[in-house]
């Protein structure tokens, strides 16, 4: 084995320990939120460039909601200084923001129990950029998956520095509320670690380390455990690519899309998702949506093939979306109401932000009146 090989064993070594590891930590927070949610927060968000889709709602919103049910202080980001981190306009940002807002509460998100906020409103948030930039190194950003990833989707364009820092103000949204755990996905835990990194640098560097002088808690990762939703052309679902089946959209509209969705020619179906991944997204989509078994639907199909298998899902999810679109649509034709609720969270969020940024400053001894 090539020296280059045992380095790439190691760190596939060392990458499944932190994972497994990462699944040990999740666990018990899980089963000590069961136990006393009041000493959680949670910090969790979206970017606004497009609608939020039932890949979002089975894949996060979901839990989001559950935790909020459990009685953990949950606060939601509406990121929108992060729609230019890889953007050379915003886009209808404000469309946008609200189109996210209305669909959280249409899920059940409610603003008595969640805060809801926009990065852009929240001054003091943002300037914790500066301190926390003085304790992470050019490499170790460089180094960052997310945004190593980031960069190749650019196909060589040049690195924005707020893509470059995009970790940082990552670890500058968790830690100014003093969120202590973030629900996320494998691939985003290195975003955990590097909040870590830098709550501790910032204790050993700035305070004199004792526990009374600890301003930031360790987050920790809730590791989520929803089934992995595919487009409706069998890729990854994105708003981008037009794969998806908006929250928002109409039971008509869900129809057309379902009906354009990439299956295969066999008209027997199965649920297979190494081998007929196309077939089985439709399947695990109906499943997630009635709550029952894809296997067992599969099996309730047989041989009608996709036409009777694209009608099946089409029904699952217009029957589980319509109180959901229902309640956005209220909301919707409420936009004073929208704005009250965003307008509270923002100054809910800037409260505690002044409030962790003075500890910061009292801690750089920048101070001086």
């Amino acid at each position: 084995m090539s020296a280059q090989d045992s380095a790439t064993a190691l760190e596939d070594a060392t990458s499944a320990a932190s994972l497994a590891q990462a699944h040990r930590v999740s666990e018990k927070i899980k089963a000590a939120i069961a136990k006393d949610p009041s000493s959680f927060r949670v910090l969790t968000g979206d970017r606004p460039t497009g609608n939020l889709h039932i890949g979002h709602y089975f894949g996060s919103l979901l839990n989001r909601l559950n935790l909020q049910q459990q009685g953990v202080d949950t606060w939601v980001l509406i990121a929108d200084y992060q729609v230019i981190t890889d953007r050379d306009g915003v886009g209808p940002i404000r469309e946008r923001v609200y189109s996210l807002l209305t669909d959280y509460l249409a899920i059940g998100m409610d603003p008595e129990q969640t805060t809801f906020f926009a990065h852009s409103q929240i001054p003091e948030l943002n300037e914790l950029l500066l301190p926390f930039l003085s304790l992470v190194s050019d490499g170790e950003l460089r180094r960052n998956p997310t945004v190593k990833a980031e960069h190749e989707a650019t196909e060589g364009r040049a690195l924005s520095g707020l893509l470059l820092t995009y970790p940082v103000h990552q670890a500058a949204d968790i830690l100014f509320c003093k969120a202590n755990v973030v629900p996320v996905g494998k691939d985003q835990l290195p975003h955990l670690e590097q909040a870590r990194l830098i709550v501790d640098r910032f204790h050993k560097r700035y305070t004199d380390g004792s526990e009374e002088a600890r301003i930031f808690a360790r987050p920790q990762a809730l590791l989520s455990e929803a089934e992995t939703v595919l487009g409706l052309d069998g890729k990854k679902m994105s708003k981008s690519r037009g794969n998806t089946i908006e929250i928002g959209m109409s039971a008509d509209e869900t129809a057309q899309r379902i009906r354009k969705a990439v299956t295969d020619s066999d008209r027997h179906i199965t649920y297979d998702p190494v081998n007929r991944p196309e077939v089985a997204n439709l399947l695990l989509l109906t499943a997630l949506a009635s709550g029952r078994d894809p296997q067992e639907l599969a099996a309730e199909i047989g041989d009608g093939g996709g036409g009777a298998l694209k009608k099946m899902t089409t029904e699952a999810i217009n029957e589980h979306f319509a109180p959901i679109r229902a309640r956005r649509a209220e909301y919707a034709q409420n936009p004073q109401y929208l704005e009250e609720i965003l307008q509270r969270g923002v100054e809910k969020a800037r409260e505690q932000a002044q409030a962790t940024l003075g500890q910061v400053h009292r801690a750089l001894n920048m101070v001086y009146f």
